[in-house]
């Protein structure tokens, strides 16, 4: 029997979402202690892991509670009906929540934003229409100077946490594998972290070197693991241009992509790679696992 915190860490879910599945969803069965604690068993540990390949396959929570709950006859399904059927409205009203708490450098009400979001709907649409908008708006206002260095590393230290979380295990499975870094120079890889998230969730095993990776890495690295795809972002042109005959040498070894704004048809054609121009969540999901 596990205290949610131990729980939490295995499935990889916070305290705050799980709590929020066996209230409103009946997706939990704790015992309790002698001293009151609340006790979590393997089969809720397993009805957690249920939900989330649920959620991975596209279902909304309520959806994918009711699914888990399903291959578990002795568990009857209780939603909070109130709760369960998101409404569009609330995805934006949290998304301006999570805004207003990342300008004000408030990490637990910016960490509560994130997960309410996560709670109500699916990975997919969180970071299509929620971070993937923030950030883009976020790397304007910094342009323009309407924010701090502070409020952009505070901002973007949250949202990379958050992701990292969401990350994890994306290598294991039997999908194919899919590499990702950004070439030399180039910091900024949000952008790539949530194509790899979405990636993994459509099939594929993700290997991630991230920013600032030298091009003769990526050449080993695609080496040694032959992967069915290697995306290199950039933001800006010269990133790209700078390893112009290292991109040709590595497309020689396994299909490549080019994402991000330094990307361009011209370049991707002289290179010999895919141009990848949508946004990295409508990207990833163009790439099934076959």
């Amino acid at each position: 029997m596990l205290r949610i915190g131990e729980l939490s860490r295995r499935v990889g879910v916070s305290e705050h979402v799980l709590r929020a599945w066996e209230s409103r969803y009946g997706l939990l069965k704790p015992a309790r202690s002698e001293g009151g604690y609340r006790l979590y068993s393997e089969a809720d540990a397993q009805r957690i892991r249920h939900m989330q390949t649920y959620l991975a396959g596209g279902l909304a929570a309520a959806q994918a509670a009711r699914a888990a709950i399903d291959e578990d006859p002795t568990v009857a399904l209780a939603v909070d009906t109130e709760a369960s059927d998101a409404d569009p409205a609330d995805l934006l009203d949290s998304a301006n929540a999570l805004r207003q708490a990342l300008d004000t450098m408030d990490e637990p009400a910016a960490q509560g934003s994130l997960d309410r979001l996560l709670t109500a709907f699916t990975v997919e649409a969180v970071l299509r229409d929620a971070l993937v908008p923030y950030l883009h708006e976020l790397g304007e206002r910094w342009a323009l100077g309407s924010v701090s260095v502070a409020q952009e590393h505070f901002a973007s230290h949250v949202i990379r946490g958050r992701l990292a979380s969401l990350a994890r295990g994306w290598g294991n499975g039997l999908g194919p594998y899919a590499l990702l870094a950004c070439p030399p120079g180039e910091q900024h890889d949000l952008a790539l972290l949530i194509f790899g998230i979405v990636l993994n969730r459509s099939g594929w095993r993700v290997a991630y070197l991230g920013a600032d990776t030298p091009m003769e890495e990526v050449i080993a690295t695609t080496g040694e693991l032959r992967p069915r795809l290697v995306l290199m972002a950039a933001t800006t042109p010269e990133r790209f241009s700078a390893v112009g005959p290292a991109l040709k040498r590595l497309g020689r070894l396994a299909p490549l992509a080019l994402a991000g704004a330094g990307a361009s048809k011209k370049l991707a054609d002289r290179v010999g790679a895919q141009l990848v121009n949508a946004d990295p969540v409508t990207a990833a999901e163009t790439f099934r696992a076959r």
